[in-house]
């Protein structure tokens, strides 16, 4: 017979794995020396990686010199003690081994009969989640890639068990903090965008319990059928825990499915802060867990909790002739029944490894240190005058900006903490992302690598706010939106229109004199004119409703309207004004809120009704017009 081409001796073997451990472990005692962030351009690394694949073998030691000069270096240090952008990643030594164990053994752990022992370990491992988040015997899961694909199962089980095939008269209701993860799994899910609707959240980022009610409501009122709400426990953006107990009331009332994303914070739930934080988790119908988040797992694992376990196997169970012999006897359970995958690696084996050979007592110490480390930046950032603190520390994360110059404009405010920004990432010593918060730009540092330090944290602040000094502000463009920073709510608006139109059709100077529109070009002006179509309004006629699900957006040419929520105005519009951006604005893959306020003629009145999706292009190319019209949409969110 041929012999094995791909055989390998024992003595070759171990020889390769202790070079492999070698350099990993010399790696890992570098990190701190390291940059944070190495990137390289795609002509760079073509020219150092692309090449054909050899016909014949090549030296292991040589191949694993290249990954540590050539590969590796390029990226980021998602383990370093600076890195506190997005949300990073800091594993440990033995869970790391646990996966290279996975990977050499070669489990599939789809099927009981052929992964019983790895089967019992996901098992176990799912026990310990499931009491760590309160949840009932009942209860159990499956470990998944990761939050987002927890979330997209989440959903699909959600609607196999109290819809089965798709529906169009069904509902979703999500957070505008939720993690866009959910927009992609309503996406591919096939739910239009009438089918997801977005709820705003309050000043301290939680999702409107008020305003889900009575969407709820609207629907039901309207034919449609709610049936899921994604509720954030730790949102990415600043930490916020939405009120679980008040949402799961609001669900179990209506007879809808509650989903909560914990996928960064529930892990929390180890530590006592935590616990209270994220009270009203085990209410849940299924909770999104990430292990590779504050468990601090290596990439990648993921879980998904359903409060009852059958329910996962009747969304996903499908047993084909082909796969007859291989369904799990009594007691026994086949993970490939539980979601999406039915080949699937074993990710169990990594965290039973790393918690066992710690105990849960240091990953409660770690969880317990990040968020003192996250108080203690809030503290630093309060007490440093060249910093300006935008939301309290939430589990791990704060965020904050460097402060406005005397007379500096929103804008170039904004525009100098993006080059402070993209300074600290050029330097190397450190990392932060941003994000925007009400229409305004934010630095945000989350803290979670067990091996951060407080003086890394101090360093990382008082870099950026050296930074924040140094860096150039650029003048603002005329037109631009005054401020309405999230701290104080509403402190001004745009002004009132300063040109009236006048009774003819609305050409490029009229629409100048709307504060929004101050910057279009008369190209821009003619195209987004062009899609609009005038229409008159009488007294007491209703132009939007409450809940609706529409896009248009309107500019008030004439007369008077009144913005009113549950019968309590909010807002009067009038010349010069627009309503109906907050529905034409997009809030991820085609949905977006939804009407926010019902809209009433008090005299007789004139608009030009405009679609959302033309509103939309001109946003695109004028960011004036885009930062104008997204912080008058904030504001009124803020304010209803």
């Amino acid at each position: 017979m041929t012999p094995d081409p791909l055989a390998l001796d024992a003595g070759t073997m171990r020889s390769m794995g202790y070079q492999v451990v070698d350099m990993l472990v010399d790696r890992i005692g570098r990190v701190p020396s390291d940059p944070v962030l190495r990137t390289a351009t795609r002509e760079e690394m073509e020219a150092r990686l692309g090449e054909p694949p050899p016909e014949g073998p090549r030296d292991f030691a040589a191949l694993l010199r290249r990954l540590d000069t050539d590969v590796l270096p390029y990226g980021a240090h998602w383990d370093h003690p600076r890195f506190f952008a997005y949300i990073p990643g800091s594993g440990t030594w033995p869970a790391a081994l646990g996966d290279l164990i996975a990977s050499a053994v070669n489990i599939d752990s789809g099927a009981w009969r052929e992964a019983a022992g790895a089967s019992q370990l996901e098992v176990t491992v799912l026990d310990w989640f499931r009491d760590w988040i309160g949840y009932p015997a009942s209860a159990s899961g499956v470990l998944v890639s990761g939050g987002s694909a927890a979330n997209l199962t989440a959903m699909a089980c959600a609607r196999e068990v109290l819809v089965g095939p798709m529906n169009t008269r069904i509902v979703s209701y999500v957070g505008d903090q939720s993690h866009s993860s959910i927009a992609r799994a309503a996406r591919h899910l096939g739910f239009r965008p009438d089918q997801v609707r977005i709820i705003p959240t309050d000043a301290a980022m939680r999702m409107r319990t008020d305003d889900l009610a009575a969407a709820m409501d609207a629907d039901i009122a309207a034919g449609r059928l709610p049936f899921f709400v994604a509720a954030a426990a730790g949102s990415t953006n600043t930490g916020s825990v939405d009120d679980l107990a008040a949402i799961s009331a609001i669900c179990r009332e209506r007879g809808v499915w509650l989903h909560v994303d914990a996928a960064y914070g529930g892990f929390a739930v180890l530590a006592e802060r935590g616990r209270e934080a994220l009270a009203g988790i085990d209410l849940a119908d299924s909770v999104t867990l990430d292990p590779h988040k504050w468990l601090l797992m290596p990439f990648e694992v993921g879980c998904l909790m359903v409060r009852s376990a059958d329910q996962l196997e009747q969304a996903f169970s499908i047993h084909p002739e082909y796969l007859a012999e291989r369904a799990g006897g009594r007691g026994e359970i086949d993970f490939a029944d539980r979601g999406l995958q039915l080949t699937r690696a074993t990710r169990a084996i990594k965290v039973w490894l790393g918690l066992q050979t710690f105990g849960v007592g240091a990953y409660r110490a770690a969880i317990e240190r990040a968020m003192d480390l996250a108080l203690g930046a809030q503290r630093v950032i309060e007490a440093d005058p060249r910093l300006e603190l935008v939301t309290p520390a939430s589990l791990g994360i704060v965020a904050f900006r460097c402060r406005p110059r005397p007379g500096e404009d929103e804008a170039a405010t904004d525009r100098r903490n993006a080059a402070v920004v993209a300074r600290l990432a050029s330097e190397g010593e450190a990392l932060v992302t941003a994000t925007q918060l009400r229409g305004r730009y934010a630095i945000r540092l989350c803290v979670m690598n067990h091996a951060t330090a407080e003086e890394d944290v101090t360093w990382t602040l008082d870099r950026l706010a050296v930074l924040g000094t140094e860096a150039d502000s650029a003048p603002v463009a005329d037109g631009a939106a005054p401020r309405a920073w999230l701290s104080g709510g509403l402190e001004e608006l745009p002004p009132t229109l300063v040109h009236d139109p006048g009774e003819g059709p609305l050409d490029a100077v009229g629409l100048r004199a709307f504060p929004a529109f101050a910057t279009v070009t008369d190209e821009q002006a003619e195209r987004f004119l062009s899609t609009g179509r005038e229409e008159r309004y009488e007294t007491g006629d209703t132009v939007t409703r409450i809940w609706a699900f529409a896009r248009t957006a309107y500019l008030v040419l004439e007369g008077c309207f009144s913005a009113q929520v549950r019968e309590r105005e909010v807002n009067v519009l009038r010349p010069g004004d627009h309503f109906g951006e907050i529905a034409a604005i997009e809030w991820g893959r085609d949905f977006s809120y939804g009407r926010t306020a019902t809209v009433l003629a008090t005299e007789p009145s004139r608009v030009l009704a405009v679609p959302g999706s033309a509103l939309r292009e001109l946003m695109a190319e004028s960011p004036e017009t885009n930062r104008a019209i997204r912080l008058l949409a904030q504001a009124r969110l803020l304010n209803r």
